[in-house]
Order: structure tokens, then C-alpha cells, then sequence
């Protein structure tokens, strides 16, 4: 968790590994094919965790890594434009057919031009914890926007947690409670599983 996830398909990708110990929670146990970084802090490009001969991916130029179709955007980690914590990637990867997205450590909303070059996304990740990126507010905005068919919360405060954010609550506010999906620490599916409406699924630590 916190903004690291692992899509397991034709390849295993693994999206910006931490290594737990540093930020207060459990060590990741990973293996790749493929890694991506959207952002060179500590908590989003620990690659000396993970097992196994992959390539990291760590700029937006569009390509094919092991069967997994990449390519990305530029985005801010804060709203001024990066001057306080510089630029970061927004990666969009297709598996099998499935197209994700994972917006990184976004600090600011996304312009209509920036969403219309992302395209279709089928399964979004998206911090919300504010402080350091978009809050859970902007959050439900940018799904809004976007319309994903699933929407994943992360980057926010969990137990043991060292860093300053805030938790999930603000992102869920409001939302229908039978589109709120509690997933555990993994969840299998298939293209054609996928809702027509968006579900939120949220993941345990």
C-alpha cells in the first residue's frame, strides 16, 4: 500500500515500491517484471526491495516493456507549478486489456487537456491524504473527471504510518455505501468483471 501496488498478469508490475521500514509500516514482499517511479523520493522508488530481473521505467516516453504497453504524462507534487517539490510521472500501463492509471504523488488538479491524453482508464490509483498531494475532496473531483470504473485510494494515513497526512475519510465522504468495496490486501479479476458505474475499492495496509 501507501502508493505502491502490484498488477500481476502477462507480467508482474510493481508501482512506486517503499520499503516500509522508513515510512512506519510493514515491508513490502515483491517481485517484477516491470517497475515504475513516478517520483525519486524515498517513498516511491525503493527498487533494492524488490526480487527478480525487471526494468524500471522512470520517464513518459511511451513503449512496450514485457507485453505491458506504458506511457505517461508529466504532473506537479504540489500546485505551483513543482516549485516546491518539482515535477512527477503519471503513468498509464494496459495489461490484458486493462488499462490503468496511477497518478503518483499528484499535487494539483488535472486540466481538461492533461485528462483528454490519459484517455480511458479502467482501474484508477489516486493519493488522497493531502498535505503533500490532492486531498480526498480534489480526489473525488479528479474521479469525477475522469470516470474510471474503479477508483483506489492511496497515499493516505494508515496505522503506524510516520508521515503527517490525513486518512481516507474526506475521499469516501459521501459516496454510496454499496459502491464502497473493502478488498483486503489483493483482488482478482477479470476485463469483464469490472462495474459499469465506478466502485471504490479500498485496500487494507
Amino acid at each position: 500500500m501507501h502508493s505502491c501496488f502490484e498488477i500481476n498478469d502477462q507480467a508482474t508490475v510493481v508501482m512506486d515500491p517503499h520499503d516500509g521500514r522508513s515510512i512506519g509500516v510493514k515491508p513490502p514482499s515483491l517481485r517484477a517484471d516491470v517497475v515504475t517511479i513516478s517520483h525519486d523520493h524515498f517513498d516511491h522508488n525503493a527498487v533494492r526491495v524488490i526480487k527478480g530481473e525487471y526494468v524500471v521505467v522512470k520517464d513518459v516516453a511511451p513503449r512496450t516493456v514485457k507485453g505491458v504497453a506504458i506511457r505517461g504524462i508529466t504532473g506537479f507534487h504540489d500546485d505551483v507549478n513543482g516549485e516546491k517539490r518539482g515535477r512527477m510521472n503519471i503513468f498509464h500501463l494496459t495489461l490484458d486489456g486493462v488499462r490503468f492509471c496511477h497518478l503518483g504523488d499528484l499535487g494539483h488538479m488535472l486540466s481538461e487537456a492533461q485528462i483528454e491524453e490519459l484517455g480511458e482508464v479502467d482501474v484508477l490509483f489516486l493519493p488522497v491524504g493531502g498535505v503533500f498531494t490532492i486531498d480526498g475532496a480534489q480526489a473525488q473531483l479528479l474521479v469525477n473527471a475522469i470516470r474510471p470504473k474503479v477508483a483506489i485510494p492511496m497515499h493516505f494515513r494508515v496505522g503506524g504510518l510516520s508521515m503527517s497526512i490525513q486518512n481516507a475519510d474526506g475521499f469516501l465522504k459521501g459516496l454510496p455505501d454499496d459502491r464502497v468495496v473493502r478488498v483486503g490486501n489483493e483482488v482478482e479479476f477479470e476485463a469483464e468483471d469490472l462495474p459499469e458505474e465506478t466502485e471504490y475499492w479500498v485496500f487494507s495496509q
